[in-house]
């Protein structure tokens, strides 16, 4: 029997290709799987999700490096990204456990750094004195700024005409899709 074994090797970002008889031969990540019978991709789920977390780890080193850029050295790219979650609203923190994908323990943690920083204000509730809601400070609000105008330049870069827009609405959608499917999925099986 003629097998085929992919071993994935997640800190190299690529796969060892290893056939009955022949040398392992190393893939680059961004290879899918060809056909054996034809040319087309294979591109499994998992293959998707490896590449999505890649380029999630990409953009936290991007906004990192918008944070350098900016002076701002007391918070990380998870506590600006919760900035750019609260935006303009006024939010209680299970709000805001709804628009992101947190964790309370992590959410708690950094909102206190964001608190101590001066980027987010909260407001004790007056029938609740335990509860908060959270609003953007002044400075919480400039840093926002800043990122979104980081963000414009790098889509003027990335984006080339309605083509490259009908593109990323599509890939939108489709990870958007992919998301509910797999929460649905963990939660309640297929």
């Amino acid at each position: 029997m003629n097998h085929r074994i992919l071993y994935p090797f997640a800190d190299l970002g690529d796969t060892v290709v290893v056939e009955p008889g022949n040398d392992p031969v190393r893939k680059a990540p961004d290879q899918p799987e060809r056909d054996p019978g034809g040319d087309a991709a294979l591109i499994s789920y998992f293959e998707l999700a490896r590449v999505m977390e890649r380029a999630s780890r990409r953009f936290s080193g991007l906004v990192r490096a918008e944070l350098n850029k900016l002076g701002v050295d007391d918070i990380g790219s998870a506590q600006a990204m919760v900035l750019l979650a609260i935006g303009d609203a006024e939010l209680s923190v299970g709000e805001l456990l709804d628009r992101g994908h947190y964790v309370g323990s992590n959410i708690s943690y950094y909102l206190k750094q964001l608190a101590d920083g001066d980027y987010i204000d909260r407001i004790a509730s007056q029938r609740d004195k335990r509860s908060a809601r959270i609003r953007l400070s002044d400075k919480g609000r400039q840093l926002c700024v800043g990122l979104r105008e980081a963000a414009r330049s790098y889509e003027r870069a990335l984006s080339h005409g309605d083509q490259d827009r009908r593109n990323l609405e599509s890939a939108f959608q489709t990870l958007h899709r992919l998301e509910l499917v797999w929460g649905n999925a963990a939660r309640y099986g297929i």
